[in-house]
């Protein structure tokens, strides 16, 4: 389809493209589609003029469009390279104060028997904290409070039924 246009360097109608579509090889069901297609890979332009849609391409304009996509192509690369060596520095900067001594050797274990140390005496408190005084307070007061709003409840049940009971003139052997 492109052949169309740049052996022309015209303007078409989309019925237009559509009976010169199969002299270049293209269904003519399916003109509308490759159309759409090079349209929205930019290769062709479109413009609706009035009621009317034209299409057209230049082989310039294609051109121009290579040499673009190879300008950002290019510029990305070097960004990239660029990026590679600041990371590539970085590392090595790192690395730097990473160096195998006898001194951080000795800061490396230094530090592994302090973890095992706190580690070692995590699992003692833990052992302990069921002895752990506030701990059992905090428990204990949060066991009785809900038995002692069960037994206030209760209380108020059988006064109210008492109370009841005087007006209405029953005995209380009925609520027992």
């Amino acid at each position: 389809m492109l052949q169309i246009f740049y052996e022309s360097q015209d303007f078409y109608l989309l019925k237009e493209l559509e009976k010169m579509g199969p002299k270049k090889g293209v269904i003519s069901q399916s003109v509308k589609d490759v159309v759409q297609s090079l349209v929205d890979d930019d290769l062709v332009l479109r413009d609706k003029i009035g009621t009317s849609v034209y299409f057209w391409s230049l082989p310039s304009c294609a051109g121009n469009q290579l040499r673009t996509t190879y300008n950002k192509l290019e510029s990305d690369l070097s960004n990239s390279k660029k990026r590679y060596m600041e990371l590539l520095e970085q590392r090595d900067d790192l690395k730097r104060g990473r160096e195998d001594t006898d001194e951080r050797e000795d800061a490396l274990e230094e530090l592994k028997a302090v973890e095992l140390r706190h580690k070692k005496l995590k699992e003692e408190l833990a052992a302990y904290a069921d002895s752990d005084p506030s701990a059992l307070e905090a428990m204990s007061m949060r066991s009785i409070i809900p038995n002692f709003t069960v037994g206030v409840g209760t209380w108020t049940s059988i006064i109210v039924l008492i109370h009841h009971s005087d007006r209405v003139s029953m005995q209380t052997s009925h609520f027992i």
